[in-house]
Order: C-alpha cells, then structure tokens, then sequence
C-alpha cells in the first residue's frame, strides 16, 4: 500500500491541468435521490388533482406540538440570550454540560452503562454526525452495511471515494449484510473481514432490532476484526421489550469497537428539533498507515468537530435538556405512545387487508410487502394515484429494499384512518 508521501506524488504529476478540479466522487451521486423523487411524482399528481388531498405516510411530520417542557425550556433560553451577561461559553465543542449529564443519568446509567461525560457529544442533528464521522477513517478502509439501510451511510462514504460506484444498484465497493424474511431482517455476519460496519438499532426501515446475542456476536467480530462500529441508535427510545438492548455499550466489549448515534429529533413530538449526541468512547481507537500508533477516535473527533463545526444552539440545547426533567418525560412518553398506537393501528389494519408487514413494534414505521411483489417505485405510483396515499418506495434504501414499501406514523392518526380506508377502497 502506498504511502501518504508517495501518494502526494503520484497525484501531483497526474494533476497536469491549470484550473481548479472537482471532487469526481461526488458525481457517483444519484442524481436523483429517492425523497426529491417522491416529492416530484406527488407534485405532478396535485397538478393533476388539484382538489384530491394526499395523505402523506413517506416523510415523518410530527402531529403532536413540542412538548411544553421544551418550549417553556427554549423561552428560557432565548431571554438568557437578550440579556447582556449572557456568555456562550457553556456551549463548548461537546455540548452543555447540564445535558449532557442528563443524558448520561437518563439514558445510560440506568442501563447499567458508565461512560465519561467527555464522551458524549452533543450535535445539531444526528444525521450530520452519522455522515461526518467516517472523516475520521482513511478513504481505503472497507465499509460493510446492514441493508436495506438508510441511503447516508453509503452517500456519506462515496464523497470520499471510499464505496466506489453504483452498478446494477449497489456500490462496488460495498459489503452488504442482507435482511431479509429468511433471516427476520437481523444481519449476518460475514465471511470476511471489514473494516468500518453500519448497524441501525431500530432498523430503518424494516423497524427489525436485534436480540441480545446477536448483537453480542457483531461486537466480538468487530473486536477480533480489529473493526469499527457505527451504531445507528436513532429509533432506540421506540424500543418496547426492556429485555432487549437500547444501547450498544450494554454489551460486553462493544467500548473498544463502537460509536453511537442518537437524535432528539424522533423522540415524541420533537421532530424539527435538530439536536442528538454522539458516544465516542475513549476505549476506541484506529492504527496508523505503518501499524505503529494508535490514536483515540474520541479525541480526534473533538479535534475535528472543534475545526468544522460551532456546535448545537443555546436555544436548542436548553429544549433538548428539558426533555430529562420529570414533566418532559412524561410528555415525550405521552408522544411517543401516540405515535407507536398509530402503528399498531395500521400494521393491524393492513394484515387485515392482506398485506405482509414486518416492523411498527419497536419503530414508528411500518415495513409492508408490495402486493404480487411487483418493484416499489410502481407500487407507490399505484398507491399514489389510485387513492392519494404517499409512502416511500423500498428500491430508495438500496439492496434489499425493492418489493417493499415504508410508511411512516409520524403523523395525525386521523391520517392512518383516512389513509386505511382509501387502500381498502383502492383495493376492490
């Protein structure tokens, strides 16, 4: 394998042009993302119904306002700012300390997990850490994903030129981990080696988490691997059966081989929020090119978050902590049980129409079957313009994705009932 001086080498004297070049890596990009897609097929169907509502189950939108804790929290902040002694120090590069020290009585120590405080990073969204953190990571590092599986993972990786191109609708140089009926949507692990692994604790999209032990055994393969995991706990707080695990750092190891992921945003009616954290273990560290060093990813990740980002609002960060107090949580859980009773309703409704559907038991999100497994996007426009229902084609979450479609219950419940009786109606 090259080295960094050599590398630097051979680029210069290939470079033989006078003018600036493009990162080419971000031309492998779809060009066409599967929620712009959506959103122009739904734009060209209200051209043509103009009177017909849509019932939009693709894209999340929170029914429920913000919870009164939080914007009583955000009102707080915004007149701490108007006043002239207000300093910003405490909105340091890892976030306020007060939350996270909530966040750690709240979430982990419960769990029966201790981490440092200087662990946890608060961001202004989770989706920019799940995207940023593999910066941390050499470009020619092998990267394996848990699939079908939100379309970041794998976009995030081939800005850098790490997932190689698209052919026949998969990324060359990407190791998938099917889910499927077969195995109950829980990945495998594979044959071989790798070195960067996507897991998402809920999955998104088939709602899938998985047990104890089979968690257990990603975590001794990362270990013996010598592997990194990146954690995607974004849908954890969803998860009804207490048995199993919320967090990847209940497992035994899982502090030498992991990162997690965490967002405020899908938690009850916090959507728009734009505010999670990120675990960074001290424990968890990468070698150099020469195998002579090991450098801790916890302490490169603050350098790197100190140089690219400012860090989640004042106002923003004040609501996320207002979520921890006594009538925050029972708001949240308020929200949330709205929402998975929105799920329960539909997964319900739609067996009883026929339907296969798999998830909406620990993630609000319902995984359904296309009828006669005919491709996804058809079956959208099918749903689209036969009753004004919009859901989410699986083909748009990669391999593994065609023939099913997502539906979210982000939404008002009188939606799923006026949307179950349109499909009912749709299908005589």
């Amino acid at each position: 394998m090259l080295g960094y001086e050599n590398q630097y080498i051979i680029v210069y004297l290939q470079k033989q042009t006078t003018m600036a070049l493009v990162n080419e890596h971000l031309l492998k990009l779809p060009e066409d993302d599967p929620w712009t897609n959506i959103d122009r097929r739904v734009n060209a169907y209200h051209s043509t119904h103009p009177d017909h509502m849509v019932i939009d189950l693709h894209r999340p939108k929170a029914a429920l306002p913000l919870c009164p804790a939080v914007v009583e929290a955000m009102h707080e902040a915004i007149n701490e700012i108007a006043n002239d002694k207000f300093s910003a120090a405490d909105n340091a590069i890892r976030g306020h300390v007060a939350l996270r020290e909530a966040i750690l009585q709240s979430e982990y120590i419960p769990r029966g997990i201790h981490l440092d405080i200087d662990e946890i990073f608060v961001n202004s969204g989770v989706h920019d850490d799940l995207a940023n953190m593999q910066e941390l990571l050499r470009w020619d590092n092998s990267i394996g994903i848990a699939a079908p599986a939100n379309p970041l993972y794998t976009n995030a990786n081939a800005m850098i030129g790490r997932a190689g191109k698209i052919i026949d609708g998969s990324w060359s140089n990407v190791l998938y981990f099917p889910c499927n009926v077969k195995n109950k949507f829980i990945p495998e692990l594979p044959n071989s080696r790798v070195d960067m692994i996507y897991l998402a604790h809920p999955a998104n999209p088939t709602g899938a988490v998985m047990p104890r032990d089979k968690l257990q055994s990603w975590v001794t393969y990362a270990l013996k691997s010598d592997a990194i995991i990146f954690f995607d706990a974004t849908y954890a707080p969803y998860i009804s059966d207490d048995a199993l695990p919320h967090s990847i750092f209940e497992l035994k190891g899982a502090r030498r081989c992991a990162v997690e992921f965490r967002s405020f945003d899908t938690i009850g009616g916090l959507t728009g929020l734009h505010c999670g954290y990120t675990v960074v273990p001290k424990e968890l560290n990468a070698t150099t090119l020469d195998e002579e060093h090991r450098i801790g990813l916890n302490q490169l990740w603050e350098l790197r978050q100190r140089t690219k980002q400012v860090g989640a609002s004042h106002i923003t960060q004040k609501g996320a902590t207002a979520v921890y107090t006594h009538e925050g949580q029972q708001q949240v859980n308020e929200a949330k049980a709205y929402y998975m009773h929105n799920a329960k309703f539909l997964r319900e409704a739609l067996v009883g129409m026929g339907f296969k559907v798999y998830g909406g038991l620990h993630a609000p999100y319902i995984w359904v079957q296309t009828l006669d497994e005919t491709d996804s996007r058809h079956f959208a426009d099918s749903l689209l313009y036969g009753c004004g229902v919009v859901c989410t084609p699986g083909i748009g979450y990669g391999p593994g994705g065609e023939k099913y479609c997502r539906f979210t219950t982000f939404t008002d419940r009188r939606n799923i009932e006026e949307a179950l009786q349109r499909i009912e109606s749709w299908q005589r």
